[in-house]
């Protein structure tokens, strides 16, 4: 051992609390320090002669091995390539000990010359960290006290205080969970269990908690299905992520698993294969989607993981009616973005005792009503025409099923095709909380005696008013989920949770100054009617209102047109020709854009 080294680690990470003193006539002279450096003695040397002690042992024994062989044998050599190493992989490799230690010994050193404490150049050194005041003009008073200036020189460590124990991320801290305000509680529980009953949750909310406040904030971030709250898909899908599996978008995420909750609401079984068929997602997100609300059966798909809760269903009506309009708004979007027909959206054997009870619509009552006429009369010899006498207005639904039927012969080339439509009424035939047909909503609103009062139609009035005003065109589809969503905003008992049929409703956008744009859809198209039937408001009070026109009698011609072809009729109706700034604004106001064309809002169909 001819020379000792030494090697440095840095002692601290946060030195603005450090300094250097230095007593000189009474006087204490404080220095600040930028980085603090400790010195250790370096035994690596120990480590090399033991290195250096294993290959001399290791070359003595391939000597006497080599005496004993006249020639080296040729040995097969397998050449292998290393794998690409993963972002984990790589992350592993970073923090290994055995990395920091290469890394350590990469560093460069820095050569120092050392001097002694008694040395002229120490001495030097040491005068810097005297205070070069030439007086005490520039001195201060101290008044401070001796605490308080302590307290200057060494403030307390905030790192310390707030670095606390990181629990991993599945761990909820129930602690921590009630020092949260009852909103972020809520939030936070049904974030991380998915699915709960309301009796389970008052559990775990602080003791003393009103129910009423726990439900206004479980309705923020859950939808009820079949009694029991499940969070809500943009919680655990927020915007501008994507799916963990697959990369898909959170939107897309937000669909399909809105898709399977709704499905849930209809009975107690889905089936993946079905779901994954219809949203067109991975199998992995599917999968994921489900395990959050539902367990695997052996020949009966997914069931829904909790009981249905029927004694939260009795206590709290009016939530339940509430989610179910907004259900229905869910719904309507669900049928047009999977471009679902009435049939796969109408469940097939509803399960009433342990699924979310399904209410039966008077349609429905008035088919097994007829197929009850069919099986007690038999099949007759010649065609006969059977005629439902009108019932009397004190006729209910649940006697619609009892009406009389008549036999009237009828020739043989003519025949009477059963009605079996599908209710198009907007809330899909929700009449008062109850579901009714078209055809008995006009006998029992009569038999009821409740006719339009002037207030409904003002608040109806009222609401597609500001509607137009934000939208400007809708389909009727469009206005009628945002209808049903309007309506699953407002309390219970409310006017317009009165009847409003698709007829009432048109007429009143009709005296709202709108008009109805007859936009010729292609027949290969596919346009359902209710996308077929556009209406924008007509006058907006602007002066830009006669070009806006002139954009909405376009469509009127073609359901898809060229920017070209718009700003043409525009410059032929107006001799001084409007800003191109203006006819832009106006565009993107009534239209949107797909594939080089413009279509009005609504009205797109891919």
């Amino acid at each position: 051992m001819d020379k000792q080294t030494f090697c440095s680690t840095q002692a601290a990470t946060n030195t603005s609390r450090y300094a250097a003193a230095i007593f000189k006539k009474g006087e204490l002279h404080l220095t600040p320090l930028h980085g603090i450096l400790q010195l250790r003695p370096s035994f690596s040397y120990l480590d090399k002669a033991d290195a250096k002690h294993k290959e001399r042992e290791a070359a003595l024994e391939a000597d006497d091995s080599s005496q004993d062989e006249a020639e080296e044998d040729v040995k097969q050599v397998t050449v292998r390539f290393a794998r690409p190493e993963t972002e984990q992989a790589r992350q592993r490799r970073v923090q290994s000990y055995e990395f920091l230690q290469k890394k350590q010994a990469e560093e460069p050193w820095t050569h120092l010359h050392y001097y002694g404490i008694k040395d002229s150049r120490s001495e030097h050194e040491r005068q810097y960290l005297f205070c070069q005041a030439s007086g005490m003009a520039e001195m201060t008073e101290l008044i401070k006290s001796p605490s308080e200036y302590l307290a200057m020189l060494m403030p307390p460590p905030e790192e310390e205080e707030i670095a606390k124990p990181v629990a991993p991320s599945s761990v909820l801290s129930m602690a921590q969970l009630r020092t949260l305000p009852l909103g972020d509680q809520v939030k936070t529980l049904m974030k991380n269990v998915k699915i709960m009953p309301f009796a389970n949750l008052m559990g775990l909310i602080a003791s003393g908690t009103d129910s009423t406040t726990v439900l206004r904030c479980i309705q923020q971030v859950a939808m009820l299905v079949q009694g029991n709250w499940v969070v809500k898909s943009d919680i655990l899908y927020p915007k501008d992520t994507c799916s963990p599996h697959s990369g898909v978008p959170a939107d897309v995420l937000c669909r399909g698993r809105d898709f399977i909750m709704w499905k849930f609401t209809q009975g107690r079984h889905v089936v993946r294969k079905e779901v994954a068929s219809i949203t067109k997602l991975p199998p992995e997100d599917v999968k994921d989607f489900l395990e959050q609300m539902a367990m695997p059966q052996v020949n009966k798909g997914w069931e829904f993981l909790l009981p249905y809760d029927g004694e939260f269903v009795k206590k709290h009506p009016d939530v339940v009616q509430r989610q179910h309009m907004l259900w229905l708004g869910i719904q309507a979007k669900l049928e047009k973005v999977y471009n679902l027909s009435k049939e796969e959206m109408t469940p097939k054997k509803p399960d009433l005792q342990s699924a979310t009870p399904v209410i039966i619509s008077g349609e429905q009552r008035v088919q097994v009503a007829k197929e009850k006429a069919k099986e007690k009369f038999g099949v007759l010899d010649k065609p006969s025409q059977r005629t439902v006498e009108k019932p009397n207005p004190s006729t209910t639904t649940m006697d619609i099923a009892n009406v009389r039927i008549k036999e009237e012969p009828i020739s043989d080339d003519e025949t009477e095709p059963m009605d079996v439509s599908q209710c198009d009424s907007i809330n899909n035939g929700l009449f008062n909380g109850m579901h009714v047909d078209e055809n008995s909503t006009d006998s029992l609103s009569s038999s009821l005696n409740r006719p339009k009062t002037d207030a409904v139609a003002q608040e109806l009035k009222g609401f597609l008013n500001t509607t137009f005003k934000k939208h400007g065109v809708l389909t009727l589809s469009e206005l009628k989920r945002l209808f049903n969503l309007h309506l699953a905003s407002l309390p219970p008992g409310h006017l317009l949770f009165s009847d409003v049929s698709d007829k009432v409703l048109q007429e009143t956008v009709l005296d709202c100054g709108c008009k109805q744009i007859l936009v010729p859809f292609p027949p290969q198209i596919g346009a359902t009617p209710e996308e077929q039937k556009v209406f924008a408001l007509w006058e907006l009070g602007s002066p830009y209102d006669p070009i806006r026109q002139i954009v909405l009698e376009i469509f009127s011609k073609n359901y898809r047109v060229r920017r070209a072809a718009i700003q043409s009729r525009i410059n032929e109706e107006f001799s001084e020709e409007p800003s191109k700034q203006e006819v832009d604004k106006i565009i993107k106001d009534c239209c949107v854009t797909y594939g080089g064309m413009w279509y009005l809002k609504g009205t797109m169909r891919s």
